[in-house]
């Protein structure tokens, strides 16, 4: 719906052209790199068309600009009543009920998004006792941090048969995922479309098992492996485990080992000797190569999970290095590089 600048009614699309002026053409050159060509070719057309675009004018739609965003912000971080609330005192009702309206006809919720600042541990006892196929739909739409921490307290049964859904999910009904979230906090997303929502997946359940505990990880892929081999061997070739550093080129694993705490290092190499150590103790010098053996041998006993919790922070930072794009983890065929 069009609205009146100065005693102009402006589109939505024209709104659009003038914040692009306003912002100038660096800003707004940065800003066309992320529009299809359609959107590109209609604000030009807008920008082009807009002869008289004055001071108030660019005012008035950067003051609404932010409005949306603040307000799309608010509904992130508390949902629809958190962000009306801080609207109508801040902007008063009429208004904070005209932007909302204009997000919300656009907007779409993420089910189950009003768990987002859920506690795991509380919500673990809410859905612990549910059906592994409900499990795995709530963990499909939490964070994977969330998602791992609730997979990590199940029974190793249920993880198992929990990790198979997810992996296996594709596309779920929304009256299936509405009566989910009934049941789970009697509460409806308002925003929620009849569109079949895409959830779960190899993918997804890959990075909930990137982040859980290594015991749990090492259990749950174990026991999948008798009840579906090729599903595991999918889910394996996706992940990358602290043995995988055999993997790395030696550039690469030559900057992880320049983020990675000495201690940390020595620690995830007292119960990993063979080729990984190897391939590390390669890729330093003869020096540190040596320094980091002597640590090793007069370390003395040490605790598997102390253990496990150095090689997944190792883990952590070549995660983090390939997601930057400043390595590449070679996970199977397709991979290989050219040099």
């Amino acid at each position: 719906m069009p609205d009146m600048y100065e005693g102009r009614e402006l589109t939505s699309q024209q709104k659009a052209a003038v914040l692009f002026i306003a912002m100038g053409p660096e800003c707004s050159a940065l800003l066309f790199q992320h529009l299809s060509e359609d959107e590109i070719e209609m604000l030009t057309l807008e920008i082009a068309n807009q002869k008289q675009v004055t001071g108030e004018m660019k005012r008035a739609v950067i003051s609404e600009f932010y409005q949306m965003i603040m307000a799309q912000n608010y509904l992130s971080l508390g949902g629809l009543e958190y962000a009306q609330d801080i609207l109508e005192k801040a902007l008063g009702s009429e208004r904070a009920m005209a932007i909302l309206g204009r997000l919300t006809s656009s907007l779409q919720v993420k089910p189950f998004d009003f768990l987002k600042k859920t506690d795991p541990s509380q919500l673990l006892n809410f859905i612990q006792n549910e059906h592994p196929q409900t499990i795995a739909l709530i963990m499909a739409y939490l964070d994977p941090d969330q998602a791992a921490t609730i997979l990590g307290s199940l029974p190793s049964d249920k993880q198992v048969e929990v990790t198979k859904r997810i992996a296996l999910m594709d596309r779920t009904s929304p009256d299936m995922i509405r009566e989910v979230e009934r049941v789970l906090e009697r509460k409806l997303s308002s925003m929620s479309t009849q569109d079949f929502t895409v959830a779960g997946g190899i993918k997804a359940i890959v990075e909930v098992l990137n982040r859980v505990d290594r015991t749990t990880e090492k259990s749950i892929t174990e026991n999948l492996e008798v009840d579906n081999p090729e599903l595991t061997e999918e889910i394996k070739r996706l992940m990358f485990v602290f043995e995988d550093i055999v993997m790395l080129d030696d550039r690469s694993l030559q900057l992880v080992l320049r983020q990675v705490d000495t201690k940390d290092l020595s620690l995830a190499l007292k119960a990993s000797q063979g080729e990984v150590a190897d391939k590390i103790y390669k890729n330093m010098s003869s020096r540190a190569a040596d320094m980091l053996r002597e640590e090793i041998e007069f370390m003395g006993p040490v605790k598997i999970k102390d253990v496990e919790e150095a090689q997944q922070k190792v883990v952590n930072v070549i995660r983090s290095l390939e997601e930057k794009g400043e390595i590449v983890v070679s996970r199977g065929k397709g991979d290989e590089m050219i040099v």
